[in-house]
């Protein structure tokens, strides 16, 4: 199977998580929800497929090109 690595285009922080591991989700399914210069960015599911690995949680400050999930598909 092919993955795809989902990336923080902008820096900020991480207000919510929609997924879990282990989750399936459709293309353009909102993964997280990132707080950058007082505006909400939904980041969104590139393909559909099932997602692999995460690591976040509310709160977390991120960089850009941080890794935000792998969706395997």
């Amino acid at each position: 199977m092919a993955q795809e690595n989902v990336d923080f285009p902008i820096p900020g922080k991480v207000l919510s998580v929609n997924v879990s591991q282990g989750s399936g989700v459709k293309e353009g399914d909102v993964i997280c929800m990132l707080e950058s210069m007082k505006m909400e960015n939904p980041i969104l599911a590139p393909c559909s497929g099932t997602v692999t690995k995460i690591e976040l949680s509310s709160g977390q400050v991120v960089e850009a090109g941080a890794l935000v999930c792998i969706i395997e598909y």
